[in-house]
């Protein structure tokens, strides 16, 4: 065995015992572990991970970002690398590189594992960020919209002495005028805020199963359209047929319905609140 295979050897031979200390919550211990096999062999990615998740289970996110960045330069299609740098980056409030690194993630664990558990954390994690972004955001244009809606009927309310005192013998008509103008301004400033307020999702945007809107939804040859995860699991688990139709199915027939994704996306770009999860 050549030196080169040697110390490969003896890297992994520490991932492993490092494996070993994470499994009992020993994160000193595998972090020390895991530095060792980088000190040996410095360009293998999971290497990096691995010591970022002991980082991560200390909530010590500063370094969770640093070795992430280098398992992503060693490894740019790395899940568990973009998963956690975009939670790190949401730690220190990088909202939107922090979404960013999320949705990558979430993009590279679809193509390589559309139904692993990692897969439906990121997505939960993903949809709790956008609300949280949401959420901010709605803050903001719901006080800008009624200091607007103040100052508008403030105006209102001066343009309305105004005329009152111009229009002697005609306050009636003033009046009347005053109300209807305040009462458009009123409906205006309501139909803004409407985007805001969150309502029931379209049926059609959700999973016949799961009753969810849509993550990554796939059609079958019947034309049912179901959430990816949620139908391979059905097939496995309980057999290779359509739950509603009854028609056989198998997962090579499932195709991704990109008019229904496109559509949800449209849907939560425009109403965040959707994002929300219990």
């Amino acid at each position: 065995m050549g030196p080169n295979a040697l110390t490969a050897k003896q890297a992994e031979q520490l991932r492993i015992d490092g494996n070993t200390c994470f499994k009992k919550d020993r994160f000193g211990a595998a972090i020390d572990a895991y530095t060792e096999a980088i000190t040996l062999c410095p360009n293998v990615p999971i290497y990096w991970t691995n010591r970022a998740l002991c980082h991560l289970k200390r909530n010590d996110w500063e370094r969770v970002e640093e070795d992430c960045r280098r398992a992503i330069q060693l490894d740019n299609s790395s899940v568990k690398a973009h998963y956690m740098l975009g939670l790190a980056l949401l730690q220190r409030q990088d909202y939107a590189k922090g979404i960013r690194e999320l949705e990558k993630a979430l993009d590279l664990g679809r193509g390589a594992n559309p139904k692993g558990y990692m897969v439906e954390e990121i997505w939960h994690e993903l949809a709790k960020a956008k609300y949280q972004e949401w959420e901010r955001s709605s803050t903001k244009r719901s006080w800008e919209l009624q200091s607007l809606k103040e100052a508008c009927e403030s105006a209102l309310k001066e343009k309305h002495f105004l005329d009152v005192s111009e229009m002697e013998g005609f306050i009636d008509d003033a009046d009347t005028s005053h109300l209807e103008q305040l009462d458009t301004l009123r409906r205006v400033f309501n139909k803004a805020a409407e985007a805001d307020i969150p309502a029931e999702v379209p049926d059609y945007l959700c999973c016949r199963i799961t009753l969810d809107i849509f993550h990554d939804p796939v059609i079958t040859p019947s034309g049912l359209t179901y959430e990816r995860a949620v139908i391979l699991d059905h097939l496995q688990k309980v057999g290779k047929f359509d739950p509603v139709t009854r028609e056989p199915l198998d997962p090579s027939q499932l195709v991704p319905n990109l008019a229904i994704k496109e559509a949800v996306q449209a849907f939560l770009d425009e109403h965040g609140w959707a994002y929300k999860v219990d």
